[in-house]
């Protein structure tokens, strides 16, 4: 009986992959959880899951849940390092990531590029089907994949985040989640910050309910918002990985059109 539960808990929590890689000057890592039972030739939806400043990618595993929440899915949690805050940590003494383009010489952009490669390589990836999450800097980071990678990805969900170059953002799926009582990043700013996903993605004026306290604002240009307004802090709501899970599965790339003769 013991061993039955023990294969059973192992089957439905799998051990991650550690992934480490050299990317210019410095060695990165990350934790990859691959589905423990694929289905034959089935390719594999990818989520990207960023922690935020003083975060690290295993404490971001247990927060996130992505890998219990999607199981079918390939779950990549990148581990950022010692880096500036804008809001916190000037000296740069504890785990982030770039907060703009160009900032650190790209080297997280250029870490997730080589991610990405390595993931193509490993596994069956599902190029229509990736998608990136995050909290805090981890969800400013999420929004900057939005601004400098857009076409790789089908949807976006950053949480408690805002980005400081809004402008020429191609439209894309986005769930955003923000606490009203957000004492850090100011719940105003992420309001503003909400207006701008408006405006990039075209989305009509008035909402509707998509689930509890989530608005879906729908986008012509098939880029709609949802926006995840909870009453707590700056904290990551334990409801938010289910939800973000229903709401990439609702969006996909297109399929390539056929080749020209």
């Amino acid at each position: 009986m013991f061993t039955l539960l023990l294969v059973a808990l192992l089957a439905a929590n799998p051990a991650p992959q550690h992934l480490k890689l050299q990317v210019g000057d410095l060695e990165r890592e990350a934790l990859i959880y691959a589905p423990a039972s694929p289905e034959k030739d089935a390719k594999l939806p990818v989520v990207f899951a960023f922690h935020g400043h003083g975060g690290n990618a295993a404490q971001a595993a247990r927060s996130f849940q992505f890998q219990k929440h999607w199981p079918e899915a390939l779950v990549v949690y990148m581990q950022g390092i010692p880096t500036p805050g804008r809001l916190t940590d000037p000296e740069g003494k504890r785990n982030g990531w770039q907060s703009g383009a160009g900032d650190q010489d790209d080297r997280d952009l250029k870490f997730f590029d080589a991610v990405l490669a390595k993931l193509k390589t490993d596994y069956p990836i599902d190029e229509r089907r990736i998608y990136a999450t995050g909290h805090s800097n981890g969800g400013g980071f999420t929004y900057l994949l939005w601004s400098q990678r857009p076409d790789v990805f089908a949807a976006f969900a950053p949480s408690a985040a805002v980005m400081r170059e809004v402008r020429g953002l191609k439209p894309k799926p986005v769930m955003h989640v923000a606490g009203e009582n957000d004492d850090l990043v100011k719940f105003v700013w992420q309001k503003l910050m909400i207006g701008a996903v408006k405006r990039a993605n075209k989305t009509e004026s008035e909402g509707e309910q998509w689930a509890a306290d989530c608005t879906l604002y729908k986008s012509a240009d098939g880029a709609p918002l949802v926006t995840y307004i909870h009453s707590g802090a700056h904290n990551y709501p334990a409801a938010a990985p289910p939800l973000i899970v229903r709401f990439f599965k609702e969006h996909a790339l297109p399929e390539p059109k056929p080749a020209d003769k």
